[in-house]
């Protein structure tokens, strides 16, 4: 298994959900950055079980101990390393699934894998638990980014059939702070009781629902990116499906592109009032032939219903050779979308500073 990415900022995760703990080592972070922590630590919250109504009951404060690279909150130019203990399991919830596969779980191809030696403990190495310490390094590289004048920010574009309004051509600094501190990022703030009933639904039903991120870098400049394997769109998307339950990726208008014609959604190039390049539309979400354009980089990805439900299922034993049926037990999200929107944040910051980095 490779837990290792990147080139100008390498990463390493590392754990499993129940194990001792999960962290992250970063090489990369330039000498003398003075790091924000209490960004880090407000990203962090952003994306921890707090056992709310939309999380799971297992409550991880996602405390993280600084064990390298770091002297007095400033960046030593050594690996930083950054370890989160698990201090809230129940790992008997997990004993009945070494041989019985959860429906739309990675059980399976996990078990072939490795030959049954995988921890199966609340998902062990697939889990959703290991975006905490991505988190932790997206936040060090959003710090590094904002240096530049390049911001990264999202908001949920959908959760089942409830629909929030997708971002304009310009991102302007008064929209993404309105974003910044909600705990249900939308634009129009109008759908968000509509959102709560939807999941609060769900979880009634022991059942859960999926939906839709939307994700924008602000401020990069033209031309980073290459036309082909280094493209802008493939760093970002090959990172962005390593998020679990992320299913599509989605740049600018995307899919709505092929039921138009060209004179419809061409980005039209225009000079703007301080004299700059820009286009009067961003249907290609600020990326043409793999390389920035200047506008806002948009997409958005989809994110599956949560595959650990309480409802009864068909499955298999493996031990046994039979059909079986599944209720699970454990803590699960009713919705992983809205603790999944730091998370899409973070590989995004960390996929565009491999272009921009130093």
């Amino acid at each position: 298994m490779s837990a290792t990415w990147g080139k100008k900022l390498k990463i390493t995760v590392f754990g499993e959900s129940h194990s001792e703990g999960i962290g992250v080592v970063i090489d990369g972070v330039p000498a003398g950055v003075k790091l924000d922590f209490d960004a880090i630590k407000a990203e962090m919250a952003r994306r921890a079980p707090n056992g709310g109504e939309f999380s799971t009951p297992r409550k991880e404060g996602d405390e993280f101990e600084l064990l390298s690279g770091v002297m007095d909150g400033v960046a030593e130019g050594t690996p930083i390393c950054a370890l989160i203990r698990n201090t809230n399991t129940k790992s008997s919830d997990y004993s009945q699934l070494r041989d019985v596969m959860r429906p739309s779980h990675a059980d399976y191809g996990y078990r072939i894998k490795y030959a049954g030696f995988n921890d199966i403990r609340g998902g062990g190495a697939s889990s959703g638990r290991l975006t905490a310490p991505i988190v932790f390094a997206g936040a060090i590289a959003k710090q590094l980014l904002s240096a530049k004048g390049i911001e990264v920010v999202s908001h949920i574009l959908s959760v089942a059939d409830v629909e929030d309004k997708r971002f304009e051509t310009e991102i302007t600094g008064e929209v993404i702070n309105s974003l910044k501190g909600k705990t249900l990022p939308l634009i129009d703030g109008g759908k968000e009781e509509n959102i709560r009933r939807v999941i609060s639904a769900a979880r009634a039903d022991g059942d859960s629902v999926g939906g839709r991120i939307e994700c924008a870098v602000v401020g990069l400049p033209a031309g980073f990116g290459d036309p082909m394997f280094e493209s802008m769109e493939s760093v970002l998307s090959s990172l962005l499906f390593s998020v679990p339950a992320v299913k599509a990726v989605e740049f600018g208008s995307g899919y709505a592109m092929t039921k138009a014609r060209g004179s419809e959604v061409n980005d039209s190039w225009q000079f703007d009032k301080n004299g700059d390049v820009v286009t009067k539309t961003n249907n290609n979400g600020g990326v043409l032939g793999g390389i920035s354009t200047g506008m806002p980089v948009v997409f958005n990805v989809a994110i599956k219903p949560t595959a650990s439900i309480f409802k009864e299922q068909d499955t298999v034993n493996i031990a046994t050779g039979e059909n079986v049926k599944l209720s699970l037990k454990g803590r699960h999200d009713p919705c992983i979308v809205v603790r999944a929107l730091p998370v899409i944040e973070a590989v995004a910051a960390l996929a565009v500073y491999q272009f921009v980095g130093e």
